[in-house]
């Protein structure tokens, strides 16, 4: 028995490499955008079903107007209650209308019902839940999602990456299409979450039947180091300060593709580092409370918000210079299904 018929397709397990995707041959190096939309909440508080906002509507629409006028089509991951708010899927369904963002789905468990687990920090992590519980909050927030945009959400992200053993199995029977949850480079067990180390930056399918596309996050390893990769960097944050120590010396630096605390020159090193690595989707992310001042640690001012702008551009701008373009949900998706045998015997 080979390994792909030995692999359950967990989302907790690196795939066969019968399992990774090759893309369409046009479609090159891009980039994409998910958006993890939810409501605001102090993120040093514990969790709490009550006691959040959604309020950052002025920002979320000067950010998609931004990304509209720059071709770039947002995947807004959305969680319940910004789903209840009234006047944020009325925005967001008119951006669905226009054809210039598309809306997923965003789990966060304890504000989404049914209400009845202990509201605690391993329960926070969705795939930790009892496989009955995680199917009803799953297919509540499928179609709450479905009631207020017309059409059932085909793009999914765990709130804290929280993906669990039976979590491709149920979004394939939910009929989601892809999944954009899985971390790699970073290790979440300490924090009763998932481990993602070792799992791979390019795309896959995975689901018992393969009928769920698994799109990671994208991470780089900069440095002089960084051919070492995660075996070294997960041997430095064991050693403690010395994890600190490489990444201040330019030697060996962990940076994800997101606005959210990393400065632009660490972002440029980590595109470039990723298109050396040969990755085809450059999958970049943010918080939509990062779009209001005072939500997320990242913009706490007036300043921080214009930065969050420049941050884009100059990353915009050297995403083309490297003549990386972005790619639609859509656009993924179709590249993604693209049948190779089929192609070869017709040329």
């Amino acid at each position: 028995m080979d390994n792909a018929a030995r692999h359950d397709g967990s989302l907790l397990k690196a795939p066969a490499q019968e399992d990774m995707i090759a893309l369409s041959p046009d479609f090159g190096t891009r980039f994409m955008l998910f958006v993890d939309t939810e409501e605001e909440f102090d993120w040093n508080a514990p969790f709490s079903r009550t006691g959040h906002g959604v309020t950052v509507l002025d920002g979320m629409a000067r950010a998609q107007a931004w990304f509209a006028a720059a071709g770039i089509a947002p995947v807004y991951v959305t969680d319940w209650p910004v789903l209840e708010n009234d006047a944020a899927a009325a925005m967001m369904g008119q951006w669905i209308a226009d054809g210039t963002a598309e809306i997923g789905a965003h789990l966060h468990p304890w504000v989404t019902p049914p209400h009845v687990e202990v509201v605690n920090a391993p329960n926070s992590y969705v795939g930790s839940l009892p496989e009955a519980l995680e199917r009803a909050k799953l297919t509540a927030l499928r179609d709450r999602i479905a009631e207020r945009f017309g059409v059932p959400p085909r793009a999914y992200r765990a709130g804290r990456y929280g993906v669990g053993p039976n979590s491709a199995r149920l979004l394939e029977e939910l009929g989601f299409l892809l999944d954009s949850s899985v971390r790699p480079r970073f290790d979440y067990s300490g924090q009763y979450g998932p481990d993602f180390s070792g799992m791979p930056l390019h795309p896959w399918r995975a689901g018992p039947g393969r009928g769920v596309i698994e799109l990671p996050l994208s991470t780089a390893f900069t440095g002089l180091l960084r051919g070492a990769g995660e075996r070294l960097f997960r041997a430095g944050q064991a050693m403690g300060p010395l994890g600190g120590a490489m990444a201040r010396a330019h030697m060996l630096s962990r940076v994800p593709l997101t606005p959210e605390g990393v400065p632009l020159a660490d972002a440029i090193q980590a595109i470039d580092a990723l298109i050396e690595e040969g990755v085809p989707v450059l999958n970049f992310s943010f918080h939509s409370p990062t779009l209001g001042i005072g939500h997320t640690p990242y913009v706490r001012d007036a300043g921080d918000v214009e930065q969050f702008y420049a941050w884009w551009g100059r990353v915009a701008e050297h995403l083309a210079r490297r003549g990386v373009l972005p790619a639609s949900l859509d656009m993924f998706l179709k590249a993604a299904t693209f049948d190779v045998g089929k192609a070869c015997q017709a040329a």
